[in-house]
């Protein structure tokens, strides 16, 4: 398996010195590491560390590649590790899982996709209360899948668990039933699995052309949708760049699945992330695959689109009952809170003046790393706190922002600072193919999103997604 560098990730021209990975952590080699990294980096094939702990590590490489990869300094490159070395000289036989309720001709366009890119032993269909099941039974029938019923419906999280634990092979895929499978897709995601320790990999879900050709909300959702991570591969991890993956395209390793109890079928929102973090909690490995693509739908009005988002939001409480803080809106040091308070207090000078002493007492502690290395990471560090505030105040603590408006001035300003930060980050995020019409989706989605924060903490009385988390 061949390995390549994160975009956060560098090693300083001593040699020695490792920057990268999400947070952000430095790690200090020696001159055989470094020169260890250069060659990993570099294009060679190494095998992959095994399990964690000293006796699953083949020697001081295994140990460090292990460390480098939980923390998103590299990333495995699955081109680069032919599938049939994962289990035994042979392709893992996997079965796909799809859930459906009332969709059957999406149904039908999903499991023609993958006739149509092949390399899946079994499909297995697991109708979620269909009003209509005689016409999904006779979509599976007609493309060799297994159907299986539930009388009512029992939600997403309960129609997954059903279907594998009817799978026939230890490899399931769930694969929502709006989604398109590209060719090419499944084998990304089975060569994560010649390392012992991933439990689950998610391929990329994108947004696919709007067949109706109005355009606005897809080329929105092109650029915007919550279920499209990027193009950047990342181990998942609460309170990290990619914290969760939808399991609209998910691979799963059916031991580690029933290692943590499967998903928590009382959920109807968030049971993916909550089996996520189950699995992070238990030592497993979940990563994000770019490299494998599915194409999802755009939702066909605004409508149905702003419902979805406040439904994402409702989850935030009841995944913060499971998973203590692990939800809160905005993450920082305490050094940031502090500078950017004064930022929207009217003191940008003094703002300066604790960002210039904290990186100043970094230098100190580091004093082997250049002190301009270590002003330049406390800037980015405190810049990053500053745009993710921006998004906490746009995005779940708006109607705070919006009440207060209305008695203080400055709360007014601090609040379309914010906005604009919100708007030019998200513009730099789109690149060039941004339009102007982002603006008033991306406020409404933001509101959307943010209201079903609170209704969600409301109706639990869980108040831990509007708390922030401030780190020393």
């Amino acid at each position: 398996m061949r390995y390549r560098p994160d975009p956060s990730t560098r090693l300083l021209p001593d040699g020695r010195t490792l920057i990268g990975g999400s947070p952000l952590r430095l790690f200090r080699l020696t001159a055989g590491g470094g020169r260890w990294f250069q060659s990993l980096v570099g294009g060679e094939d190494l095998d992959v560390p095994g399990p964690r702990g000293p006796e699953g590590s083949a020697g001081v490489g295994g140990a460090l590649l292990r460390r480098l990869l939980d923390a998103g300094v590299v990333h495995p490159d699955p081109r680069s590790g032919p599938v049939d070395q994962v289990a035994g000289g042979a392709p893992p036989a996997c079965t796909v899982v799809v859930p459906v309720r009332d969709r059957p001709e999406q149904l039908a366009s999903l499991l023609e996709s993958i006739d149509r890119a092949g390399g899946v032993a079994e499909v297995v269909v697991v109708d979620d209360g269909s009003l209509d099941a005689a016409a999904h039974e006779q979509v599976a029938e007609r493309f060799g899948a297994s159907y299986l019923r539930l009388e009512r419906s029992r939600g997403p999280a309960a129609a997954r668990d059903a279907g594998i634990r009817l799978a026939g092979h230890e490899v399931v895929v769930l694969v929502d039933s709006d989604v398109v499978v590209t060719v090419g897709w499944l084998e990304p995601l089975l060569a994560h699995l010649a390392d012992p320790v991933v439990a689950a990999v998610a391929a990329r879900v994108r947004t696919a052309a709007d067949p109706a050709g109005s355009g606005r909300l897809a080329g929105y959702e092109s650029r915007r949708s919550p279920l499209d991570l990027g193009d950047v591969p990342a181990p998942v991890a609460a309170g990290t760049r990619v914290a969760y993956v939808p399991a609209a395209a998910l691979l799963l390793r059916r031991a580690a699945y029933l290692d943590v109890g499967g998903f928590d079928v009382e959920l109807r929102f968030g049971e993916d992330v909550d089996l996520e973090w189950r699995l992070a909690d238990r030592g497993w490995t979940v990563r994000y695959e770019p490299a494998s693509v599915v194409f999802h739908p755009p939702r066909p009005d605004v409508g149905k689109w702003l419902r979805q988002r406040f439904e994402y939001g409702t989850a935030a409480a009841a995944l913060d009952r499971r998973h203590p803080g692990s939800v809160a809106p905005w993450r920082a040091s305490r050094w940031s809170l502090l500078v950017w308070l004064l930022v929207l207090a009217g003191h940008p000078g003094a703002a300066l003046l604790v960002a210039g002493g904290t990186g100043a007492a970094l230098a100190r502690r580091l004093d082997d790393l250049p002190a301009s290395e270590a002003v330049a990471m406390v800037g980015r560090g405190h810049l990053a706190a500053g745009r993710s505030l921006a998004g906490a105040l746009v995005r779940t603590w708006w109607p705070l922002v919006l009440v207060g408006s209305c008695c203080s001035r400055r709360i007014r300003r601090a609040g379309a600072l914010a906005l604009v930060v919100a708007v030019l980050d998200r513009s730099r995020s789109a690149g060039a193919g941004g339009s102007p019409t982002d603006l008033p989706l991306g406020v409404l989605d933001d509101v959307a999103y943010g209201a079903g924060v609170w209704w969600g903490c409301v109706r639990h009385r869980r108040w831990g997604p509007l708390v922030p988390t401030l780190d020393p």
